[in-house]
């Protein structure tokens, strides 16, 4: 399969995820390398379209994140090319990535979700618009950029969403928070794979640093959760999958009151999973019997156009 078949992977790119790109492409590369495709490393500038014209890859890696990679822009340049390309297409891309639209085709699905209400930050910053604990994030970013918990007992709302250095847009998701587990779940093609419980080492949540520091949180796969629970998540992960028309690889991720109100709720779904050494869904395919190599070769056959 891998003889002569040239991959492009673009990596880099100019959003907020810029690193996490960079460390995804390079082992992503190095794997599709070690499997015996012959690999072009792209980090992603604004004449991407050129340069993929020029280089005439036969499939392209997708390991961008965030605003461009990961929201249908790419995707739509990958299709007026004619380049078979992996992961989600345009349309699950775009509606992966805005998490109001996302979560209402999931919750249409049956799949159970946090309440929550779009609101401008200005608003935000000078009144509770939901009883805390609550949770403020940006409608259209990854990685927990621009995440802020507000604890039940703060008694003003956060500040920071009045500032000038606030970067992520002036509407903002205020959603209840869910206290407990932290859990996520991969799905690939249509099947759905483990379940790991994230445990970020910190005394924050599962943010930035927990999700890509070494070091940062443990991940315990599979998670210990009691064999009903266990098989839910597999089962509203592959749903929400389905829903949203992701194809590819994806990573759901969940809370689970286990201890309080036994509550579970979905939260989003990644169509772009980081691919970095302490990535969740490298993991899970390892735990399932896939190895990096394999897991990047089944990728790259999966890929193709109209996704």
């Amino acid at each position: 399969m891998a003889a002569g078949k040239h991959v492009a992977v673009l990596m880099g790119g100019w959003s907020s995820e810029r690193p996490v790109s960079l460390a995804s492409g390079k082992a992503c590369a190095d794997g599709l390398e070690a499997a015996g495709y012959q690999v072009t490393r792209v980090d992603v500038g604004r004449d991407v379209a050129d340069v993929l014209a020029n280089l005439k890859p036969d499939v392209v890696f997708n390991a961008l994140h965030g605003p461009f990679g990961e929201d249908g822009c790419v995707q739509g340049i990958l299709e007026v090319l004619g380049i078979p390309y992996t992961h989600s297409g345009v349309m699950a891309s775009a509606l992966a990535m805005n998490k109001e639209k996302a979560k209402a085709v999931a919750a249409a699905a049956g799949v159970p979700v946090a309440e929550h209400r779009i609101v401008g930050r200005d608003a935000v910053s000078k009144s509770h618009v939901l009883p805390p604990p609550y949770v403020v994030k940006p409608i259209a970013e990854g990685s927990s950029f621009g995440v802020i918990i507000v604890a039940k007992d703060q008694p003003c709302p956060p500040q920071s969403l009045d500032g000038e250095g606030w970067g992520f847009g002036d509407d903002v998701m205020v959603e209840h928070y869910v206290a407990g587990r932290e859990l996520t779940c991969a799905v690939m093609g249509t099947e759905a794979l483990g379940v790991t419980e994230i445990l970020p080492t910190g005394p924050g949540f599962y943010d930035y640093d927990a999700k890509y520091v070494a070091g940062g949180s443990r991940h315990i796969v599979p998670a210990p959760l009691k064999d009903f629970v266990y098989q839910n998540i597999r089962k509203l992960a592959l749903e929400a999958h389905r829903a949203i028309g992701c194809r590819g690889i994806s990573r759901s991720d969940f809370r689970f009151d286990e201890d309080g109100t036994g509550e579970l709720v979905w939260l989003e779904v990644n169509t772009q999973p980081g691919m970095t050494p302490t990535s969740l869904v490298p993991e899970l395919a390892a735990h399932a019997g896939i190895g990096f190599s394999e897991l990047m070769t089944w990728m790259v056959e999966d890929a193709s156009c109209r996704r």
